[in-house]
């Protein structure tokens, strides 16, 4: 970065400048997706931009971000990537050596180095989810990732859900709609939403073992083109776009999001039979 003039380093102040400007306010609720890799140069990386995220929203603001873990599951396309092409003795020793979910210890890598940092920070609390946590700092934490029921990812017994309670908003930090986590709360509200098994590695009384539980089957195939409807049917103030950094980001009313999603996605996709 030695090439990299100061003025065009993306650091706490500057996060917290472009984000009051976007339209971030004290004492928000923030569902965060990030990829810092768009946002250009950041002085301390990760670090930096959560420091200028937590100036924005304030001491009375709450950062939430998945903390998703696919990477204990033998259900997800993460593990058939990874064992993609193996043998069959090569496959026992991979499941063999995926730990079950901790909620304080288990890493969420595949989420991205902002998330976390919100999952490590001092103070951070997650949700109980084997699958599908989510992590979060501020007052509000405690009530948003409270009761998150073990057999349902991202529905009524979710984060997700008390975010839509809390009139939360949804930050795409340089991130675009393929990655709205929120839009899959509408395929929960969707009428007889198609379902599907799901498998993880958990620990029972200190035992580990395999879990199978049923759910909801989620698909995040459309949501660009889902994004793209919403947006272009938006009300004012649903939808805020500006730079921070070298990224283009959008500011999002989670309600309005989801609401667009449960009727969009009942249009387009057909229901279960």
């Amino acid at each position: 970065m030695d090439d990299v003039r100061d003025a065009d380093v993306l650091d706490g102040a500057r996060t917290t400048a472009a984000l009051t400007a976007l339209g971030v306010r004290p004492g928000d609720v923030l569902l965060v997706h990030a990829s810092l890799r768009s946002l250009g140069p950041v002085a301390d990386g990760a670090r930096g931009v959560l420091a200028g995220l937590r100036r924005a929203v304030g001491p009375k603001g709450t950062l939430v971000v998945p903390a998703f873990t696919p990477e204990n599951s033998d259900t997800s396309p993460h593990y058939r990537d990874r064992v993609r092409g193996l043998d069959a003795r090569a496959v026992d020793a991979v499941r063999a050596s995926m730990p079950p979910y901790d909620p304080s210890l288990t890493p969420a890598p595949s989420m991205g180095a902002l998330a976390e940092s919100v999952r490590t920070a001092a103070g951070a609390g997650r949700s109980a989810h084997p699958q599908t946590s989510f992590a979060a700092l501020g007052p509000g934490a405690g009530r948003l990732l409270a009761g998150h029921r073990a057999d349902c990812h991202l529905g009524e017994d979710s984060p997700l859900a008390r975010l839509y309670d809390a009139d939360a908003r949804i930050l795409l930090l340089g991130t675009g709609y393929a990655t709205c986590t929120a839009f899959h709360l509408g395929e929960y509200r969707v009428p007889g939403p198609p379902r599907r098994s799901y498998r993880c590695v958990v620990a029972r009384r200190g035992v580990r073992r395999w879990w199978e539980y049923e759910d909801v089957a989620l698909d995040d195939g459309d949501f660009a083109a889902l994004g793209a409807a919403f947006e272009g049917a938006a009300a004012d103030g649903d939808v805020t776009a500006g730079r921070v950094g070298s990224a283009v980001c959008r500011l999002i009313r989670l309600r309005a999001a989801v609401d667009f999603a449960t009727a969009w996605l009942t249009e387009h996709r057909p229901a279960e039979r």
